[in-house]
C-alpha cells in the first residue's frame, strides 16, 4: 500500500501534463494558458472544499506536474476577518520571523475531487481554453481585411453561408453572396475578408464575393504586372454575377495595362470571369481627364460631348441618339457601373435633348434678364450668349468685361450694374417679407452665410428660431442633396429611402460655413448657461 500512493500520485502528475500538451496542441494556444486554467480550475475547487471566504492558491509544476496549494494570510494586529488575516502570534507559529504586515503561506493538504467538484474543474478549463482560442483567433484574422481567403462550405443558415476557414469560421451574408450562385455544403470557396470584429462569443469573420475589392484582389494574383505594382487598378465597380468595370493604369509605358490585364486570348480574365460566375467583366484605360475616363466608362457607347460640374459632382453625357440605349444599358446598368467608377453622378442626354435644353435655359434666362433688368430682347440674348447667368454675375463682375461686349459701351454696362443690384435689393426686400410672413425671427438672418432666400426655405422647413437651428447638426443643413453612385445603389437594393440632401443643399453652402452658421445659432444656449452665475454673483453682492 505504501508504494501504491507514489505510483498514483505519479501517474495523475503524468496525467495532467499529458492533458495540458494534448489541448495546447489540438487548440493551437500555448501550454501555459492551458496549465493557468487547470491551476484556476483546482483553485476554486479547493475554495469550494475549504470555504469560498479563504484567498487559497495552487501552483502546477509544468515540468513535473507536482500540484501545490495554500491558503494566503496577511499578518494583522487585531485580526477582522478570520479567513484572511492572522495575529502575530499565530503567524510566529507558521513562519518565525513573520512581521506585522506581511502576507504568509499556510500549505494546504491535497483534494479529492467529487464528482461535483470535477465537472466544475471541467467547465472553468473548458471556458478559459476557449476564451483563449477566440482570442487567438481574433490576433490571428485581426490585421487580415481586405485579404482573398480559401475555405470549406461548413452550412448555409437562412441564406447566410459560414466558412470554415481552418482556424475560425467566417460568414458570407445574402447581401455579399454572388447572386444565383448555387453554394453546397463542402465547396471550396474563395472571398475576401471584409472585416474581423471582436465579440461576446467570439471572432465575428465577415466575408464577401461581391465586393468590388475581391475582383480587384482576383486580378492581382492572375495578373503578375498587377501584383508587382507595374499595372495598377485605379477604380472597380460591380453589379455582381452579371456585369463590371474596372479602370486601369500602366507606370510602364511599354506594357499595355488593358492587353496585360486580358492576358493571351483572354486566359487571365477569364480565370476571373470563371470565379465570378460568368461576370462580364469591361477592362477601361484610367485617365486623369475625368472627361476622358468617363468617355471610356461609357463604353461601348460612342459620346459626342461631356459636361462636367465639379461642385455637384455630376456629369452630363451627350450621345448621338442612336446610341442612348447602348450608353444607358440593360436597367441602367451600363451608366450605373459608370457612374460608380468615376464617383460621380452621370446624365446621359441625346444630342436632340442636350439640343432642346440648351434652348429652353436661354429663353429662360433671356426672359429673366429683359424682366429684371428692363431691357430689350436683342440686349438680353447677347448677355446670355456671352455666358452670364444669374443677376449676381452682372452686378458683381468687373465693369470691363460687360463693356467689352461688342454693341456695349462703359455707359450700358455701368447701367446694366446699376439695374442689378436694384433687382436684387428687390429679390432681398420680397424674400424677407415671405421670411418674416413664415414667422421666422429676425435674430436668423444675424447669423453668418444666411440670406432672405435661404430664410424662406429654412421657414418653409418649419426651422423658425435660433433653438430649431440650433438642434440640427451640419449635414442636415447643408449636405449634398446626391449622395454618392455607390451609396445610391445600396439605398435601392437595402429598400432604404434616398437621401434628400440638407435643407439648404440647394444653395451649395460648404461644411465649414455650415458648421459656422450652427454653432452661431447654439451661441445663446452657452450665454444662457452663464446668466444664472452671474444673477447669484449679483444677489451675493446686493446688502441684505
Amino acid at each position: 500500500m505504501a508504494t501504491a500512493a507514489p505510483a498514483s500520485v505519479s501517474a495523475n502528475k503524468a496525467e495532467l501534463l499529458a492533458i495540458a500538451d494534448s489541448v495546447a496542441r489540438e487548440k493551437l494556444i500555448d501550454r501555459t494558458i492551458v496549465i493557468e486554467a487547470m491551476e484556476d480550475a483546482i483553485q476554486r475547487a479547493a475554495r469550494a472544499r475549504y470555504g469560498a471566504e479563504n484567498d487559497i492558491r495552487a501552483k502546477l509544476d509544468p515540468q513535473s506536474g507536482d500540484l501545490r496549494l495554500w491558503r494566503v494570510l496577511e499578518v494583522v494586529e487585531e485580526v477582522e476577518d478570520y479567513f484572511k488575516q492572522v495575529d502575530l502570534k499565530g503567524a510566529q507559529k507558521l513562519k518565525k520571523d513573520a512581521g506585522l504586515g506581511d502576507f504568509i503561506v499556510d500549505p494546504l493538504p491535497p483534494i479529492e475531487f467529487g464528482r461535483i467538484a470535477a465537472q466544475a474543474a471541467k467547465q472553468v478549463i473548458f471556458q478559459k481554453v476557449r476564451d483563449a482560442e477566440r482570442e487567438r483567433q481574433y490576433e490571428e484574422f485581426k490585421d487580415r481585411a481586405n485579404e482573398v481567403i480559401t475555405g470549406v462550405v461548413k452550412r448555409v443558415e437562412f441564406g447566410h453561408v459560414v466558412v470554415d476557414l481552418g482556424r475560425a469560421e467566417g460568414v458570407i451574408r445574402r447581401d455579399q453572396q454572388i447572386p444565383r450562385e448555387m453554394v453546397r455544403v463542402g465547396d471550396r470557396i474563395r472571398s475576401l475578408i471584409m472585416r474581423v470584429a471582436r465579440e461576446a462569443r467570439g471572432p465575428q469573420i465577415f466575408l464577401s464575393r461581391a465586393h468590388p475589392e475581391f475582383m480587384k484582389k482576383l486580378f492581382a494574383q492572375e495578373v503578375p504586372e498587377i501584383y508587382d505594382g507595374i499595372i495598377e487598378i485605379k477604380a472597380a465597380a460591380r453589379d455582381p454575377g452579371s456585369r463590371a468595370k474596372i479602370g486601369v493604369i500602366s507606370y510602364d509605358s511599354s506594357i499595355d495595362p488593358v492587353g496585360a490585364c486580358v492576358g493571351m486570348k483572354g486566359s487571365r480574365v477569364q480565370a476571373v470571369v470563371q470565379e465570378l460566375q460568368g461576370e462580364k467583366i469591361d477592362i477601361i484605360p484610367w485617365s486623369e481627364d475625368t472627361a476622358t475616363f468617363v468617355v471610356n466608362a461609357l463604353q461601348p457607347a460612342t459620346v459626342s460631348r461631356v459636361v462636367i460640374d465639379e461642385e455637384e459632382s455630376r456629369i452630363e453625357v451627350v450621345v448621338p441618339d442612336d446610341q442612348l440605349s447602348l450608353a444607358i444599358g440593360r436597367r441602367g446598368q451600363n451608366v450605373r457601373l459608370a457612374s460608380q467608377l468615376t464617383a460621380s453622378q452621370i446624365d446621359i442626354l441625346t444630342e436632340q435633348d442636350a439640343s432642346e435644353k440648351r434652348q429652353k435655359e436661354f429663353v429662360e434666362r433671356s426672359e429673366m434678364f429683359q424682366n429684371e433688368l428692363d431691357v430689350d430682347e436683342t440686349l438680353a440674348q447677347l448677355l446670355v450668349a456671352e455666358g452670364f447667368t444669374s443677376l449676381e454675375e452682372v452686378a458683381y463682375v468687373e465693369a470691363d468685361e460687360i463693356a467689352s461686349i461688342e454693341g456695349l459701351d462703359d455707359d450700358i454696362a455701368s447701367e446694366l450694374q446699376s439695374r442689378a443690384n436694384e433687382a436684387l435689393e428687390r429679390r432681398e426686400a420680397a424674400a424677407r417679407e415671405q421670411r418674416r410672413s413664415l414667422g421666422v425671427d429676425d435674430a436668423l438672418a444675424e447669423l453668418p452665410h444666411l440670406t432672405e432666400a435661404m430664410l424662406v426655405t429654412l421657414g418653409k422647413a418649419n426651422i423658425r428660431t435660433l433653438d430649431d437651428l440650433a438642434d440640427l447638426a451640419t449635414d442636415e443643413l447643408v449636405q449634398k442633396k446626391r449622395p454618392e453612385p455607390r451609396r445610391r445603389a445600396e439605398n435601392a437594393r437595402e429598400n432604404r429611402p434616398e437621401d434628400k440632401g440638407g435643407v439648404l443643399a440647394e444653395y451649395g453652402l460648404s461644411e465649414e460655413q455650415g458648421n459656422e452658421i450652427i454653432m452661431a445659432a447654439r451661441a445663446h444656449w452657452f450665454e444662457d448657461e452663464d446668466q444664472p452665475a452671474v444673477e447669484e454673483a449679483a444677489d451675493a453682492d446686493s446688502p441684505q
